[in-house]
């Protein structure tokens, strides 16, 4: 149970940033682990994923599990750090090619 809180807490938080209904979740990418609000893993399967996510170019999208990477970092309202571990991720995620299979599981 103690081990699942940290990451209820992250998938709250990160909620937050990516189910805003102002705009697509503006995220930023960093190549510092310790500077990111979550450690993300993508994975082959939806079946993993805590959230199926769509890229979007359009800052202007305002779905759940739609992301728009920014250039800046004080442009974003998440910064996440790529891992190569599923164990080390907060947050596992799966891309799809429709918008409309975007969503988070929480």
């Amino acid at each position: 149970m103690r081990k699942h809180l940290p990451q209820f807490l992250i998938l709250t938080i990160l909620s937050s940033f990516f189910a805003s209904n102002a705009s697509a979740a503006q995220i930023f990418i960093t190549n510092y682990p310790s500077e990111a609000n979550a450690k993300v893993f993508v994975t082959k399967y939806p079946s993993e994923a805590n959230c199926i996510v769509y890229e979007t170019q359009y800052s202007s999208d305002n779905e759940p599990g739609v992301w728009f990477y920014t250039k800046y970092k004080s442009d974003a309202r998440a910064v996440i750090y790529y891992t190569q571990y599923k164990s080390d991720a907060d947050l596992i995620v799966y891309f799809t090619k429709y918008k409309s299979d975007a969503r988070c599981r929480y």
